[in-house]
C-alpha cells in the first residue's frame, strides 16, 4: 500500500473519531444537565476507573494501558469542562512535576491556578477560589512532604484521589554539543538524583552546576543562554522551548512521586479497591501501649495499614505526637466504621479514594 493511501485511511479514521467524540460530548452534556439539576458531583474518579478498566479488558491492539489512560484522561477532562468548568490549583511553577500530575488528570483544557506554596493551594481550595488542588505528598526516594502532611491536619479539605507519577529528568540545552556548555541549572534534588549521568557524561569538563529553586526555572534560564543547559522535566523543556539532548537521565528508574487531589466536602463512592487516609490524635500517648493498641485494632480486623507517619503536636511543652495513617479499604467498610466509632473525635477522616499506589 502506498504512503498516500495509508494517509487517506488515517484521515478517514480521524473523521470517524471526531464524529464519535462529538456524539460522546452530546451525551456528556446531558449527563451534566442531570447532575446540575440534582446537585451531583461532576468529578467521579471511581467512574473513570471503571471505564479505563473496562477498556483495558476489551483492548486487543497496540495501545498499552498507559496510553489508554493518557488518551481517555484528556477526554474525561474535556467532558468535565462541558459538564461544568472547574478551576484547578497546583503547586507551581508552570512546568513542574506537580503541573505534569495536574494536567495528566485534568487535561490541557482545564483552567489552572499556578500557586507558589502548598499553603496557597490549600487556601485556594478552602476558600472556593479553586474547586480542586494538586499537591505532592511523598517521593519514594526522598520521603514525605512535611508541609502537605501538616496542612492535611490543619485544614478541612478532603482527599479526592491520588496520582502516581514516574519522575524522569531530561538534559536540555540550546547547544547541540556538550563541549559548548559552561553552566547547568537545576534544583539541588535533581542534581542528586542525576549524579551518575553528571559524573559519566560531564567528567573532566569545566562546567558549573548552579542550583535554582525549581527545574522549571532551570529550563527558563537555559532557554536564554546558548552555553547553558538544564536538568529538568520534559514538560518544562517543551514549555520554554529548550531542545532535549538526553532523556531519562535519572539514576534510578524507580523514582516515583505521589500527589494528592484535594477538594472541599468531597466524598467518593465506594469502589472495589480503595485506600483511606486519617489523622490520629491519640490521647495519653505518653502511656505505654497506646500506639500498639491502636495499631492492633487494625490488625484484629484484618485491615492492612500501608503508612504511619508521626508529627510533633505543637503548642504543648511535651513531646507528644499525632499520626498520619493510611490503610486499604473505605471508611464505609464495617471494620473501619468500628475503629472510627471507637476513637471518635480522636480520628479525623481525610478521604477514601481509589488506590493507585
Amino acid at each position: 500500500m502506498e504512503l498516500q493511501d495509508l494517509r487517506n485511511r488515517i484521515d478517514s479514521l480521524d473523521d470517524q473519531l471526531l464524529s464519535i467524540l462529538n456524539e460522546r460530548m452530546e451525551l456528556v452534556k446531558k449527563v451534566g444537565d442531570l447532575k446540575r439539576s440534582s446537585q451531583s458531583i461532576i468529578y467521579r474518579p471511581e467512574r473513570e476507573k471503571q471505564i479505563l478498566d473496562r477498556l483495558e479488558k476489551r483492548n486487543d491492539g497496540l495501545l498499552t494501558r498507559q496510553a489508554i489512560d493518557a488518551i481517555f484522561f484528556e477526554i474525561f477532562a474535556v467532558s468535565r469542562n462541558l459538564e461544568l468548568p472547574e478551576r484547578v490549583a497546583y503547586l507551581g511553577p508552570e512546568g513542574s512535576f506537580t503541573h505534569q500530575a495536574a494536567e495528566g488528570r485534568f487535561g490541557g483544557m482545564s483552567e489552572y491556578l499556578v500557586l507558589p506554596t502548598i499553603h496557597s493551594v490549600f487556601e485556594s481550595v478552602e476558600t472556593g477560589r479553586a474547586k480542586f488542588g494538586v499537591v505532592p505528598i511523598e517521593n519514594n526516594q526522598e520521603g514525605i512532604v512535611i508541609e502537605t502532611v501538616d496542612f492535611l491536619r490543619e485544614k478541612n479539605l478532603s482527599i479526592v484521589a491520588e496520582v502516581l507519577l514516574q519522575v524522569h529528568f531530561t538534559f536540555a540545552s540550546q547547544s547541540d554539543s556538550l563541549k559548548n556548555i559552561r553552566r547547568i541549572y537545576s534544583k539541588d534534588i535533581a542534581f542528586r538524583q542525576c549524579g551518575k549521568f553528571i559524573s559519566e557524561y560531564l567528567e573532566g569538563m569545566d562546567i558549573e552546576l548552579i542550583p535554582v529553586e525549581s527545574t522549571s526555572k532551570a529550563a527558563k534560564m537555559a532557554a536564554q543562554e546558548v552555553d547553558a543547559a538544564a536538568i529538568c522535566s520534559s514538560i518544562s523543556a517543551r514549555l520554554f522551548g529548550v531542545p532535549i539532548l538526553y532523556d531519562n537521565i535519572e539514576d534510578s528508574d524507580q523514582n516515583r512521586t505521589r500527589f494528592l487531589i484535594l477538594a472541599k466536602d468531597f466524598v467518593n463512592i465506594k469502589s472495589d479497591d480503595d485506600k483511606t487516609t486519617i489523622i490520629a490524635n491519640l490521647p495519653n500517648t505518653n502511656r505505654p501501649g497506646v500506639l500498639y493498641e491502636f495499631l492492633k485494632d487494625f490488625n484484629d480486623r484484618g485491615i492492612n495499614l500501608t503508612k504511619i507517619e508521626s508529627r510533633p503536636l505543637r503548642g504543648t511543652s511535651t513531646f507528644r505526637a499525632w499520626f498520619l495513617v493510611e490503610f486499604l479499604g473505605h471508611v464505609d467498610d464495617p471494620p473501619v466504621q468500628e475503629i472510627m466509632h471507637k476513637y471518635g473525635s480522636h480520628l479525623k477522616w481525610l478521604g477514601s479514594y481509589i488506590r493507585v499506589s
